[in-house]
């Protein structure tokens, strides 16, 4: 999916906002991925998925900094997250679905989260830019 540079605006102006906030955003979007599709705990079924565990925690700050390294490299996100897409295939094998179904539960948080800042437009360039970074991260599937 191409982003405009409208889109990339959006997706960085996000991002920055974020700021630190990013590991919880992260974890609450994992939380409500496992509570809304418990098939995807078949992944992680030797972490503790209680709501907000010490697992969850460090996988949503690994999310946000994945995510957030990939808006500063909006440009180039398949040079960016390459290494990231050898282990999601390679080593940790996770259904390529996980990464379309994380992205809703992203979507869904940043709107709880910064409603003021989730308008259509900013919603739509976060569609896109989540939509590319999946793509990118199930490239090496193939």
């Amino acid at each position: 999916m191409v982003l405009s540079p409208a889109d990339k605006t959006n997706v960085k102006a996000v991002w920055e906002k974020i700021g630190t906030n990013g590991a919880a955003y992260g974890t609450e979007a994992l939380d409500r991925m496992f509570l809304s599709f418990p098939t995807t705990k078949t992944y992680f079924s030797h972490f503790d998925l209680s709501p907000g565990s010490a697992q969850i925690q460090g996988h949503g700050k690994k999310v946000a900094d994945a995510l957030a390294h990939a808006a500063a490299h909006v440009d180039e996100l398949t040079g960016a997250l390459s290494s990231l897409s050898d282990l999601h295939a390679h080593k940790l094998r996770v259904d390529p679905v996980n990464f379309k179904l994380l992205s809703h539960a992203l979507l869904v948080t940043l709107a709880a989260n910064q409603p003021e800042e989730f308008n259509p437009a900013v919603h739509a360039s976060l569609d896109k830019f989540l939509a590319s970074v999946s793509t990118v991260l199930t490239s090496k599937y193939r």
